[in-house]
């Protein structure tokens, strides 16, 4: 077994949440520019559905791959300075989207897209596993509801900021020099979330750098430890991570080609959804007080089916607009309720192979959700495909409220 890290110093503790909110705060930049419109500019170019598709499902491969193996290799190592390196190397993939338009035409440039995509999501393994493990080593569970409600509140923040300022660029600047703004602001904002993981401090002296290596050498794949009650648990997450994925690829096709909304009326959803994203995520430590994260969790699934539905019977941008913020307010709970009741299940004591097996359960249901969604709009039409993805969602819900 790992060993469980002294208590952090006070000061430490102040400077390394200090940090936590910047981080997520850059990321809110690049998560609102460069993420929150990569599939929209596929689609523009001529990406077909499967094509949107692969953009989840290419990443959740590769993390597949990854996912075990790197949570062996972090029994090893700092979490801290793991999580760090790993960011650098995830956000580098970002920058060569910023030159594509000049250098290959549509429909290589979709493909090479696909392919950056891919490559990132190594690295981007190694950081979900890290990340999460980090922040139960260094934010103590006192402290830890009210650091990740912040952190929602304040992405929240920086999304909706950075999708109002894309989405003006977009609409000022011609196409296609417009989206490579973009990408160089998702860039810049994923530069600085680096530096601040950077920031972060252990436990213990930055010279004890190395995890304590395990006495015995267990196996890759961690199946006693799906033995128990965390067996059924990490399953229902798995349902739900299916569910949750399977109407994003048919989402972009939707807004472009259905109701042929324009980028700036694109951009104002987002940031509605991430504004009333950030209302929700404020009440969040007062709702887990007096409910419990699990059935915070359980309220926020419940509803994220709305905005699959409200999406599949609009026929303009004002019940896109309402699907918007209907669809923040739950993820607002459902979001955190997942981290917060993954980490009330998760003992400190062996976080990277529960860790990693939650990140292996996340990319299978990123993958699944991916290839079902459009086959699902190929089979019955986009509207269809939507309305049966809201279902599944309200399914995942009951399940998480039944086994969670």
């Amino acid at each position: 077994m790992g060993q469980v890290s002294p208590p952090i110093s006070r000061s430490n503790l102040r400077s390394n949440i200090r940090h936590l909110y910047w981080d997520v705060f850059w990321w809110g930049i690049l998560g609102g520019s460069t993420l929150a419109f990569l599939s929209v500019y596929a689609t523009r170019i001529g990406a077909s559905s499967f094509q949107v598709g692969l953009l989840t499902a290419g990443p959740a491969v590769g993390n597949l791959l990854v996912s075990l193996p790197a949570g062996r290799w972090l029994e090893h190592r700092s979490l801290i300075r793991a999580t760090f390196w790993s960011s650098i190397a995830q956000r580098v993939g970002y920058v060569p989207l910023i030159l594509l338009p000049w250098l290959l035409a549509a429909p290589a440039q979709v493909w090479t897209i696909e392919l950056l995509v891919l490559l990132i999501s190594a690295p981007g393994a190694v950081l979900a596993i890290g990340f999460n493990s980090m922040l139960v080593e260094v934010v103590p569970p006192r402290e830890r509801g009210q650091v990740v409600g912040w952190r929602n509140a304040l992405v929240a923040i920086s999304l909706t900021a950075a999708s109002l300022l894309c989405g003006r660029l977009l609409d000022w600047i011609p196409f296609p020099l417009n989206y490579q703004v973009v990408f160089t602001v998702g860039a810049l904002g994923g530069a600085m979330s680096s530096f601040h993981l950077g920031r972060i401090q252990g436990p213990r002296s930055p010279q004890s750098a190395t995890r304590p290596s395990p006495r015995v050498r267990r196996p890759l794949l961690r199946f006693d430890l799906l033995r128990g009650s965390f067996g059924p648990f990490i399953a229902v997450y798995l349902f739900f991570y299916v569910f949750q994925n399977t109407p994003i690829p048919l989402f972009p096709l939707a807004f472009v080609r259905e109701l042929r909304l324009t980028d700036g009326t694109i951009s104002l959803g987002n940031a509605l959804f991430y504004g009333t994203m950030f209302l929700a995520s404020t009440q969040l430590s007062r709702l887990a007080a007096r409910w419990g994260h699990r059935r915070v969790l359980i309220l926020g699934a419940l509803s994220y089916g709305l905005y699959p539905l409200l999406i599949a019977l609009a026929r303009d941008a004002a019940l896109f607009w309402m699907a918007s913020c209907l669809g923040g307010v739950a993820w607002g709970l459902t979001g955190a309720g997942l981290i917060n009741r993954l980490m009330e299940r998760v003992p400190p004591d062996d976080l990277p192979a529960h860790m990693a097996l939650h990140n292996l359960a996340l990319n299978v249901g990123m993958l699944g959700g991916s290839l079902i969604g459009p086959a699902l709009g190929n089979a019955f039409g986009l509207r269809e495909a939507l309305l049966v993805s809201a279902g599944l969602r309200l399914l995942g819900g009951v399940l998480l409220g039944l086994w969670a």
